[in-house]
């Protein structure tokens, strides 16, 4: 009998650091490659050596192009990585803008904590460098969308849309007889920019994220939020924060602004997106027309409506501009980027209003704030919260828990066993006995490096 040996390496317990290793008779598989964020001790996990032998990995799929699910790929080179590394070119094209901006986070970083001297280490070392974002991308091979690729004599892999973000996918991969699907980040049935998700038809094992298992997207009045915010905003010559994603909510928050615009529901108020990896996926819209609704004049006319911001410099400028202002900045969960410059001026400011637009993992500063933080701490510092802090959850690029069962309602067979990862535990506890109440299926919650053999 033939088995297929998967390893949880991460986004198990947690809705970040997905990597899934695959190994199987003649040909080693890892599904996505990404680094943990949030709680420090997850952090620390990025540093440490994948308990695998990497070098023996054969190839890599990408689901999509998140930090979570590629943010590692540079560690796994420098740890003896050489194959190839797999995914849909709005994915290679997001990954390799994310890994060259990190990158160049980290050198930042580490060079500002080695100046001021706020680091534990002795030197601050980043994360990975520019060179090594570079040399990963030398791996990149694109596959199209629904065209199945052989790996091997027994393997082959699918990759088929699935909202989210632009180009990601969820995969199918046929090992011997029988059909793993790897779901990866699944997107919403009404995005504003993207379409519904295809759904899979058939698996013998499921690994299904379940970020928003216990959770239904409230329907709240978005359009009358941000009005609301804005006018406030107007009245108090204030700004409006709002920490976003640069892959997707940067975009989607800027079609709202616009829209709102258009329909003269709010003023000409300034937009600034200070996010220079957040300007390079805008562009990506132009690029690949075919993975979104929009049309050419719509992306134009969107993109014209902000000002971008490329330099540093520029940023300052922005800050020391008194009038009222929207300024949309990296990163979502406030673990990094331009977004802290704003902060460190402004969260101490009763008349900032602070936006956050997305998913909030335990231990990051976005966490904090939507708790009720009295002060938050970076560059080594801490800072009073005075700002007031909004949370909209309707805007998350993420399935609740009706699409994700809805996702599941096509398949027409019954998995031999369902395995629940990327997300919390509550949350995927709470997915675990909705769907073995509802379809009856065998769910399995992996732990973080538990290995299963699976017969293929």
């Amino acid at each position: 009998m033939k088995t297929a040996r998967v390893h949880f390496l991460g986004g198990v317990e947690t809705v970040t650091g997905s990597k899934f290793l695959i190994e199987t008779e003649g040909l080693n598989v890892l599904v996505d490659c990404g680094m943990f964020q949030g709680l420090k001790e997850l952090r620390k996990l990025n540093w440490e050596p994948l308990p695998v032998d990497v070098s023996n990995i054969d190839v890599v799929l990408l689901t999509h192009g998140h930090l979570d699910h590629v943010g590692y790929l540079p560690r796994l080179v420098r740890q003896g990585f050489t194959g190839k590394i797999l995914g849909t070119a709005p994915t290679l094209a997001i990954t390799e803008i994310i890994l060259k901006d990190s990158a160049k986070i980290n050198e930042e970083e580490a060079k500002k904590a080695n100046d001021e001297g706020y680091s534990e280490h002795t030197p601050a070392l980043p994360f990975y460098t520019m060179e090594e974002a570079e040399n990963t991308r030398l791996l990149f091979e694109t596959v199209g969308i629904n065209e199945s690729i052989f790996l091997s004599d027994q393997v082959a892999s699918t990759f088929r849309y699935n909202g989210h973000i632009l180009g990601a996918t969820f995969i199918e991969l046929t090992i011997g007889e029988k059909l793993f699907v790897f779901s990866g980040d699944i997107g919403r049935e009404n995005d504003l920019l993207l379409y519904s998700p295809d759904k899979p038809r058939w698996a013998d094992y499921l690994f299904v994220e379940s970020t928003y298992g216990n959770r239904i997207h409230k329907e709240t009045l978005l359009s009358e939020k941000i009005i609301r915010l804005v006018k406030e905003v107007i009245t108090q010559k204030g700004i409006l924060i709002i920490p976003a994603f640069a892959v997707e909510r940067m975009q989607t928050i800027l079609f709202l602004l616009w829209e709102l615009y258009q329909k003269n529901s709010i003023p000409n108020i300034p937009i600034y997106i200070d996010s220079p990896m957040g300007n390079d996926v805008l562009s990506l819209f132009a690029t690949f027309t075919n993975w979104h609704k929009l049309n050419d004049r719509e992306v134009a006319n969107m993109i014209n409506r902000a000002h971008l911001i490329i330099s540093y410099r520029d940023t300052w400028k922005t800050i020391d501009n008194p009038q009222p202002k929207i300024v949309i900045a990296g990163s979502g969960m406030i673990t990094g980027g331009r977004v802290l410059t704003y902060l460190q001026q402004f969260i101490d400011e009763p008349s900032a209003q602070i936006l956050l637009v997305g998913y909030q993992a335990e231990g990051t500063r976005g966490r904090q704030l939507i708790e009720g933080a009295d002060e938050v701490k970076f560059f080594g510092k801490h800072y009073p919260v005075k700002a007031k802090i909004h949370q909209i959850e309707s805007l998350s690029a993420h399935a609740d828990q009706n699409e994700i069962i809805n996702w599941l309602s096509d398949i027409k067979n019954v998995p031999e066993e369902v395995f629940l990862i990327h997300g919390d535990a509550l949350a995927t506890d709470t997915l675990r006995a909705k769907i073995e109440n509802q379809f009856h299926w065998n769910v399995h919650i992996p732990t973080l490096y538990e290995t299963v053999d699976l017969q293929v």
